[in-house]
């Protein structure tokens, strides 16, 4: 079904193949996959009395499950709660790049990438503008990466290219456009540069780029200052694998299943009158209750209504297509209908194991792959231009420096379990088998403690 309703979504076959994929997911996502669709679901019959099929409307009830999945997983992963910490050896560099990210609202942005990125890819674009730190993220649809050759994980260069009406590149300060008309946008990014091009009009093939030398600017960062993340592992070298993917056709079916059921219940709520030969008289026949119907002795009439049977099988239908669905994408099962009492950390991690798994793999692509590797590029940018944050200047960064990420437990531990895992630190600390600054950094998420090293210090200047 979902590569049926696929094949109602316009192709510009001047884009990359991968476009159309992944504009069809993002469609998924943002619950518009079935605005092609010509009619609408109560459509049953068209201008000339014939039957439409249910393919070709669009359902009344959308059940954003795929939705559901992407937030839950991303919620998990980057919430107020659940943000890594940079772990570094150095704590002064820590805590510049701590002050970076939280002055560029990284955690904001990360949440941004990881939904738009669910689809299969996301960019994020790192710019130093008058000293200070941005992070902004790009839908991967409209941009090409180039890979370098003898460095594979490394950018060369990557081109973002799609079309725009002429209103809004007057809007954006653009001369000399039909404000009817439709443009190609395109700009690059290189190891140098970044370099942005006049629009030209679609409709002339003869058309050549040519370069904005207003817009252009050269960065000089000696890297391409884009982070590219694949969302799972999978995919086809560009895109990494679609978070909901599995649950696609799954949806569609709840989607016209709880349509049919609506209609059904819209149906009974106004039942079909039918009335058998010889009918009584010429006149129009009026139903309801203050309007007898009066038939011959060989005549009958009747109300076709549906049951409620069916709208309950229906729906028994449903939820097990939605437990499907879930198990395949590793989704949230969990019913809070279920839970009678408050339930540990831990028990929380059994019963949502299946999404904690997925949030996992995600880390790996959006931590490693993505959080880290702007640190770096935080860094690197250090050597070339005088940073400042919080209105201080950042000396340059040492390079040398190994990162890590800290990430805090899935869920808050209870009483009963916070002070269970104090003892049991304190006990190994005791033991001479975990240093003090083990000790902290183990119970630092649970604690909200974000600097190890002030804590420590603290805890040294209370004994004292």
């Amino acid at each position: 079904m979902f590569d049926t309703i696929c094949g109602t979504i316009p192709v510009d076959g001047a884009m990359p193949a991968r476009a159309a994929r992944l504009e069809a997911l993002r469609r998924v996502l943002d619950g518009t996959l079935y605005d092609n669709l010509p009619y609408q679901f109560h459509e049953e019959r068209n201008g000339a009395g014939e039957y439409i099929p249910l393919r070709l409307r669009k359902p009344s009830v959308r059940y954003g499950l795929c939705r559901v999945v992407v937030e839950d997983s991303v919620a998990l992963l980057f919430s107020a709660g659940h943000f890594p910490a940079v772990d570094v050896q150095d704590v002064a560099l820590g805590r510049v790049l701590a002050d970076v990210f939280a002055e560029a609202r990284l955690n904001e942005v990360m949440i941004d990438a990881a939904l738009r990125g669910a689809v299969g890819s996301v960019a994020v674009l790192f710019r130093v503008l008058g000293g200070r730190v941005f992070f902004s993220v790009l839908e991967s649809l409209n941009l090409t990466p180039v890979w370098n050759a003898e460095v594979p994980d490394e950018l060369a260069r990557v081109t973002e290219k799609y079309k725009v009406s002429g209103v809004d590149l007057a809007a954006q300060g653009y001369e000399d456009v039909d404000p009817v008309g439709l443009y190609w946008f395109q700009r690059a990014w290189d190891t140098q540069s970044e370099t942005w091009f006049l629009p030209w009009p679609v409709d002339d093939a003869l058309a050549r780029p040519m370069v904005d030398e207003s817009r252009s600017v050269a960065h000089g960062l000696g890297f391409v200052p884009i982070v590219w993340i694949k969302n799972l592992p999978g995919g086809d070298g560009v895109d990494g694998a679609c978070t909901f993917r599995c649950a696609i056709d799954t949806n569609i079916e709840i989607d016209y299943q709880l349509s049919q059921a609506g209609r059904g219940l819209k149906y009974s709520s106004d039942p079909t009158l039918l009335i058998k030969e010889p009918a009584t008289s010429d006149s129009e026949i009026v139903k309801g209750a203050g309007n007898a119907l009066v038939v011959s002795e060989k005549g009958d009439a009747k109300l076709l209504e549906i049951g409620g049977t069916a709208a309950e099988a229906v729906i028994s239908y449903v939820r097990t297509l939605r437990e499907f669905a879930l198990e395949s994408v590793h989704g949230n099962r969990a019913s809070a209908e279920k839970l009678s009492a408050p339930q540990s950390g831990r028990a929380l991690e059994l019963m949502n194991q299946g999404l904690i798994w997925l949030a996992d793999n995600l880390r790996i692509s959006y931590g490693e792959g993505g959080i880290l590797a702007l640190a770096k590029m935080v860094m690197r940018a250090s050597q070339i231009f005088p940073l400042t944050v919080r209105g201080e200047a950042v000396p340059p960064l040492d390079m040398s420096q190994r990162l890590s990420l800290r990430w805090p437990r899935w869920y808050p531990l209870s009483a009963d379990d916070r002070l269970k895992e104090a003892q049991a630190v304190a006990a190994l600390v005791n033991a001479g088998q975990m240093s003090r600054e083990a000790g902290v950094k183990a119970t630092a998420a649970m604690n909200d403690i974000g600097d190890v090293e002030a804590e420590l210090n603290a805890i040294n200047e209370s004994a004292a």
